[in-house]
C-alpha cells in the first residue's frame, strides 16, 4: 500500500476544500439554516409533532440527509473530474499508484469533507432546535457509511461525465429530487398506502429512515432494512469502481 501516495490525493482534495471555504462548507450551513426558518417556522406552526419528536427536530436528519448526499455526489465528482477535463490524472495513472489507492485517496477526501460538513450541520440545527441523539454510534455509523456510499458513486458520476452538464445532473435532478420525496419532511405514514408502496422503491428512504431512528428510535423502515439497502448500494458502487479500472471505462481514452 503506497501511503504516500493516497496522502498526497487526500491533502490535495482537502486543500482544494479550504480554497472553495464559501462553497463547500459556508453556503451548505446558510441554505440549512434558511430551511429551518421555512420549514420549522412556517409549517411547524402548523404541525405540532409527527410520531411524538417536535416537527422542527423531525426534520434535521433529514436535512442532514440531504446535504450530505448531495455534497458528497458533488465532491467526489467534481474531484476527479477536473483532472481528466485538464488531462492531469493520467499522471497519476502512469505513476506507482493502484486503482485501490486512487480511489482511497479522492473517495476518501470527499467522505471527510461530507462527514464534517454534517456534523456542522447538525451543531447548526441544535441553535434552532433541542436535539436528542438516543445512538449516536449508530448515527456516526450511518453518517460516514451513507458518506462514503455516495461519494463512490460521485467518483462514479466524475469518471463519467463528459462536461459540466452531465455533472450537475444526477446531484440535481436526481438525487436532490429523490430526497425530498425519500421521507426527509415527512412521514411516509402519512402518505395513502399505494403510495407508501411506490416510496419503498426510492433508495433514499432507507437513508433517511435508518439516521432518524439513530435519532429518536422512531422509522419508516426497520433498521435492519435500511443496513442492508445501504450496504447493498455500496456493494454495487464498489463494483462499478473496479469494473471502470479493469476496463479504463474513460479513464485511458
Amino acid at each position: 500500500m503506497n501511503l504516500h501516495a493516497i496522502r498526497a490525493i487526500y491533502l490535495y482534495e482537502m486543500a482544494r476544500t479550504g480554497r472553495t471555504l464559501l462553497q463547500s462548507i459556508v453556503a451548505p450551513v446558510v441554505t440549512t439554516s434558511l430551511y429551518f426558518i421555512v420549514f420549522g417556522a412556517a409549517i411547524g406552526t402548523r404541525i405540532a409533532e409527527i410520531e411524538g419528536v417536535a416537527y422542527g427536530a423531525f426534520i434535521v436528519p433529514g436535512l442532514v440527509m440531504l446535504m450530505l448526499l448531495t455534497q458528497s455526489v458533488s465532491n467526489a465528482s467534481f474531484g476527479i473530474f477536473m483532472p481528466r477535463f485538464t488531462g492531469t490524472f493520467y499522471e497519476i495513472l502512469s505513476a506507482p499508484v493502484s486503482a485501490l489507492e486512487i480511489v482511497i485517496g479522492y473517495v476518501g477526501a470527499a467522505t471527510t469533507k461530507s462527514v464534517v460538513l454534517g456534523l456542522v450541520i447538525l451543531a447548526t440545527a441544535s441553535l434552532f432546535v433541542p436535539l436528542r441523539i438516543a445512538h449516536p454510534a449508530w448515527m456516526l455509523g450511518f453518517l460516514l457509511l451513507t458518506a462514503v456510499t455516495f461519494s463512490l458513486l460521485g467518483f462514479i458520476i466524475g469518471v463519467w461525465a463528459e462536461g459540466f452538464e452531465q455533472l450537475q445532473f444526477v446531484p440535481l435532478l436526481i438525487i436532490t429530487p429523490l430526497t425530498f420525496l425519500g421521507g426527509t419532511f415527512y412521514s411516509i405514514d402519512v402518505l395513502p398506502p399505494a403510495w407508501q408502496t411506490v416510496t419503498l422503491f426510492n433508495p433514499v428512504v432507507y437513508l433517511v429512515s435508518g439516521f432518524r431512528w439513530s435519532f429518536y428510535e422512531i422509522a419508516d423502515v426497520r433498521v435492519g432494512v435500511s443496513l442492508a439497502m445501504t450496504a447493498a448500494f455500496l456493494a454495487a458502487c464498489l463494483a462499478a469502481v473496479w469494473w471502470i479500472f479493469k476496463t479504463g471505462y474513460r479513464l485511458k481514452a
